[in-house]
Order: structure tokens, then C-alpha cells, then sequence
């Protein structure tokens, strides 16, 4: 092929194929020029809000009591007197005082005559026997009454202003325990 023909043929070519691809992206670039025009539109952005200057706050509570400090407390404990209520410390303590009360469980009774008693499993598995006026608990609980369903207990606790105060606890018979 002559070296003329070859150069006519080749920008023949080229100008054919530019038109083909001039047409086969029209539609991208239109599509470009919509989207362009939309994000636009959509594009406003609130400006940012106004920075307020830092005014530094001074602390003045040095003067005040602090809510934990002892003193506070041995105030409020002559102020609430607390009854003169306290557990006797010097007593012996019974075996069932070792164990937490919710760890203690009530498995049956034992009646002779009017006198009933609980039998009582501690974790361990041992079984013990306890009358009204046993004690039994970590709190210094005191069996005031015992029925054939339950064992109520007044204990002496403690309170957050270091006051002793009386609650009552029961512990009910364990169904569970009774079937076995």
C-alpha cells in the first residue's frame, strides 16, 4: 500500500472513530451536567454556629465541710442519738453466725410438746437445730419465732450514720430441700 493511501485511510479512521465516540458519551456528559446543577442547589451549607468565648468557672467551696469528712458524721451521731441500741458483743458466738442469712436454708421442724424447732442447712451441707432466741446470720439475728413454714429473725444492723437500728428477716422453708 502506497504510503499516501495508508495516511488518507488512517485520518479517514480517526475522524470516524472521534465521531463515534463524540456520540457515545453525550449522555454521560449530560448526565454530568444535571448532577452538576443539582449538587448546587442541594449544596448550601449552614454556616458554623458562634463560638461563645470560655469564661473560666471559681471554684468556692473550700469553706464548706466535705459530705464524707468524719467530723460531719460524729456530728449527725450526736444528733441522732441512735436509742442506745447495739448487739451484745460479748456474748458467745453460736456456729450459724459464721454463715451469710441468704446462704442458711430452712429444711423442716422438730415439735415436742409446744416447744418447735427449724432445722437449718448451711451451705456445707450440716444440719442444725434452732430454737427461739438461737442466733444465726452475720448480723446478730436472733430467732424471735419459729412456725412450721418459717423462722423470723430481728437483726441489728448498722446504718450509714454508724446508728444501730433492729430490722426483721424470715427465713422460709425451702421446698425444694423438704422433697428430697
Amino acid at each position: 500500500m502506497k504510503p499516501v493511501v495508508f495516511l488518507a485511510m488512517s485520518a479517514l479512521t480517526v475522524t470516524m472513530l472521534s465521531g463515534c465516540i463524540e456520540e457515545e458519551f453525550s449522555d454521560l456528559k449530560s448526565w454530568m451536567a444535571e448532577s452538576e446543577s443539582e449538587l448546587k442547589l442541594k449544596s448550601r451549607i449552614d454556616p458554623l454556629p458562634e463560638v461563645k468565648p470560655y469564661q473560666p468557672l471559681v471554684y468556692n467551696a473550700f469553706d464548706l465541710v466535705e459530705p464524707f469528712n468524719r467530723s460531719k458524721m460524729e456530728v449527725a451521731k450526736k444528733g441522732g442519738g441512735g436509742g442506745g441500741l447495739a448487739p451484745n458483743l460479748n456474748r458467745p458466738r453460736e456456729t450459724l453466725e459464721s454463715y451469710d442469712l441468704e446462704k442458711l436454708r430452712m429444711v423442716g421442724t422438730l415439735q415436742k410438746d409446744k416447744d418447735i424447732n427449724a432445722l437449718i442447712r448451711t451451705p456445707d451441707g450440716n444440719l442444725y437445730r434452732v430454737k427461739v432466741g438461737s442466733y444465726m446470720g452475720q448480723n446478730f439475728g436472733m430467732a424471735t419465732s419459729i412456725t412450721e413454714t418459717e423462722v423470723t429473725l430481728k437483726e441489728i444492723v448498722e446504718d450509714s450514720s454508724g446508728d444501730w437500728i433492729e430490722r426483721t428477716s424470715v427465713l422460709t422453708l425451702d421446698e425444694t430441700e423438704q422433697r428430697k
